[in-house]
């Protein structure tokens, strides 16, 4: 019976066994059927997401070429450096302690971070975090250095090496506000990088590769690689020489008449619409767009400094010539003689008299010549630059015929110009203008434009009337080369005629022959009009007192006008701020290095030609006599150091440039007694003729700049080789010259 009892109870135990395996293998089954079935796609998501390491491989952007091919911004190879701070969690506290503080001694170092900074790194709740964005190949080599000194303790499981791209801009300041710069993304913030970032931006690529819970390999290999596309490039009109020419002269220029709100210059070709040069300066160097200058810093480290960092950041980004409104002063009284020529209220031969006062409806306005210019032609008047006779012919005109020109010459909507953040215009509205504004706007004063309108309007009333479309890039390339895009030449409309343009050509030739004698360019015919404009407003709201802007809108050669230049300066706060004494030896400056390089070649009248420079011929082994001889038929003297046979060397030396009666040094010995060092005197002030004396006098010899023809009374007023510098005898010194005058 006990057998019995025990058997029976077996095979209960058995039964319940069974039932309780057939019942967890059921609900196995059912779970894992949930799992596979009904749940595996989200599974396996999910396990996916644990198990593949995927990222993004940045594309190069495109490069920015000028209009030569040569490099103003290209993508160089750079790396960001991650951590991987979950994965050390894994490790035992001791070990763990041991892997922060090596990884983090070794960042304070590297990244010259402090070592609480590193240390966070380490800390941070999460797989991946970007320690330094961008390094360049030596910071990387030094990680790697860092990770194999360091592979005991298996830093390369937490730290990583990723390649991406740097924008890197060779010139550094060269045409920084027309380039911009990009941001740590690599996405264009300003100038045509921001314009043309989706162009110039590539594709991404991508690689997916099987990691483990630390970021290493798998025991398998399984990667997927997607290469990533550079984007487009871009080939633009300007010119790099004509761009470094124009910043030179422009930067001398706000530093020798203290210009406290920066200057522009763009110069253009008038029958195309290209913008050849576009300058702006104080700028930046977009390698370091975030750094100020060393006057910025100054200015915000004063106590009672209002300014704040990002002001004056977006100040020194920020594209003038584009970007910036402002009173055109008289410089707009090329449109409206444009205007009263192609209406024919006038003509070039038309009198008038200028009394120095004018009024209209109950306004008086003066002329800037005291007494006013007296009995004048309308030519005359343009070469004075008489406000009442402009004003007359203004009143000519009437408010609906000037709205319609101002509107065709496009002032009243942005040129369309291929920059960001291009300004629209403040003007009178015809339904808004009465006598007064028209008045005022017909000698440029009362509204804003740009420079940008500016020097497209005024091109069009000197190219024979054709309103055009200015445009900074020619073409968009591949990167194989193959054109993708070009730019064509883009006539909006002709707003005057040919006979009108060409009127005016001899009208401007004339301001710059007989009145803007600054603007002057030996051997070249250069025609323009200044402007001197106050800046009312600015006053008014701030109670400051003598604040110009002083700019030049010039055109060569003026017969068959091509270039055409226009300089602001604002707020010059020197011994001058006429746009005659300021800005137009400026464009004189420009001329007179860019037409020569340009091709174009001059044609010198015979007073030009009595101080023609010569070359400096080649004397080294000649005798002191033949040496002396070949000088004088050049029309240069000669200076002797040395009791030699022959000469050895010479100061000019061969190839230089001397104008006639220029000195030069011939070296007859190796040692001499004679003392071959001078001091270059301060030419400020100085007319050509006691510049040449001072010149002669201390050994050196000297460039002209600017207008030095007999009679001009032109005075120096700057040198490019600062006063009492010592030299060796010889050297040449360019002296910038300017005229002495109160015409605007």
């Amino acid at each position: 019976m006990a057998v019995k009892a025990n058997k029976m109870m077996l095979t209960r135990i058995i039964v319940i066994m069974l039932s309780i395996v057939i019942l967890f293998t059921s609900i196995s089954a059912v779970r894992l059927t949930k799992i596979m079935i009904i749940d595996g796609e989200k599974m396996q998501s999910l396990a996916s997401e644990q198990q593949l390491y995927d990222t993004l491989v940045s594309a190069p952007r495109g490069d920015i070429y000028d209009s030569k091919m040569n490099l103003l911004a290209k993508s160089d190879t750079a790396y960001t450096i991650y951590l991987m701070p979950n994965g050390i969690k894994d490790l035992t506290k001791e070990k763990q302690e041991k892997v922060k503080t090596q990884i983090a001694t070794g960042f304070s170092q590297i990244f010259e971070i402090d070592f609480d900074t590193a240390y966070a790194y380490t800390e941070k709740q999460t797989y991946y975090v970007i320690v330094k964005k961008r390094v360049d190949k030596s910071v990387a080599d030094k990680v790697r250095a860092f990770l194999a000194e360091n592979s005991d303790l298996g830093l390369a499981r937490y730290v990583g090496i990723d390649e991406t791209t740097k924008r890197y801009y060779p010139n550094e300041n060269l045409a920084s506000v027309v380039l911009g710069f990009v941001g740590d993304d690599n996405q264009g913030l300003s100038g045509l990088e921001s314009y043309y970032d989706s162009t110039l931006t590539g594709v991404a690529g991508r690689v997916v590769a099987a990691k483990n819970a630390h970021g290493s390999d798998m025991p398998f290999s399984y990667q997927i690689v997607e290469e990533a596309k550079q984007g487009n490039s871009l080939v633009l009109t300007i010119d790099s020489y004509i761009q470094h020419i124009a910043e030179k002269y422009l930067e001398q220029a706000v530093e020798v008449n203290k210009a406290s709100n920066r200057g522009a210059c763009v110069i253009m070709n008038v029958n195309t619409g290209a913008v050849l040069g576009m300058a702006v300066k104080g700028d930046f160097n977009p390698n370091e767009p975030f750094v100020l200058s060393e006057a910025d810093e100054e200015l915000l480290s004063k106590e009672n400094s209002t300014v704040t960092r990002n002001e004056l950041l977006n100040k020194q980004w920020r594209n003038k010539a584009v970007s910036d409104t402002y009173e055109p002063g008289s410089v707009f009284k090329i449109l409206t003689a444009a205007m009263a020529l192609e209406e024919n209220v006038t003509k070039l031969d038309q009198r008038y008299n200028c009394g120095y006062t004018i009024y209209v409806a109950g306004q008086v306005y003066h002329c800037h010549k005291k007494g006013g210019h007296g009995s004048l032609n309308f030519k005359e008047a343009m070469i004075g630059s008489c406000n009442p006779v402009f004003i007359t012919v203004g009143q000519l005109l009437g408010t609906s015929t000037f709205s319609k020109y101002f509107e065709a010459f496009g002032f009243s909507k942005k040129t369309g110009i291929d920059l960001p953040g291009e300004a629209t215009s403040v003007y009178h509205k015809q339904d808004k203008m009465g006598p007064t504004e028209l008045a005022s706007s017909s000698f440029g004063q009362t509204f804003k434009i740009t420079p940008m309108q500016l020097i497209a309007a005024a091109s069009a009333a000197v190219n024979g009337g054709y309103l055009l479309k200015p445009y900074v890039v020619s073409k968009i390339v591949d990167n194989e080369g193959n054109i993708v895009k070009s730019t064509e030449k883009t006539i909006k409309r002709q707003v005057v005629s040919e006979t009108t343009s060409e009127k005016l050509r001899e009208i401007l030739k004339a301001v710059v022959e007989k009145g803007v004698k600054n603007a002057y360019v030996a051997g070249y015919g250069v025609g323009g009009k200044t402007g001197t404009s106050e800046k009312v407003a600015e006053m008014q709201a701030t109670g400051e007192r003598g604040l110009y802007i002083s700019s030049f809108m010039g055109f060569a050669p003026i017969d068959d006008p091509e270039i055409a230049v226009l300089v602001m300066i604002d707020e010059p706060r020197g011994d001058t701020h006429y746009g005659s004494t300021v800005a137009a030896p400026v464009a004189s400056e420009i001329l007179s290095d860019i037409l020569p390089y340009l091709g174009y070649e001059p044609q010198y009248t015979e007073e030009e030609l009595k101080n023609f420079a010569v070359k400096v011929p080649n004397l080294t082994n000649k005798t002191v006599e033949d040496a002396k001889k070949e000088l004088s038929n050049l029309g240069l003297t000669v200076k002797v150091v040395g009791d030699g046979e022959n000469v050895i060397k010479q100061l000019p030396v061969f190839g230089e440039t001397l104008n006639k009666d220029g000195r030069v040094i011939i070296y007859t010995t190796e040692t001499e007694d004679v003392d071959t060092i001078t001091t270059v005197p301060d030419f400020s002030g100085m007319t050509v003729g006691e510049a040449n004396t001072a010149a002669y006098g201390a050994g050196l010899n000297i460039k002209y700049s600017g207008n030095t023809t007999s009679g001009s009374g032109a005075r120096a007023y700057d040198q490019d080789i600062k006063a009492n510098t010592e030299v060796t005898l010889g050297t040449t010194v360019t002296i910038y010259f300017r005229e002495a005058t109160s015409s605007d």
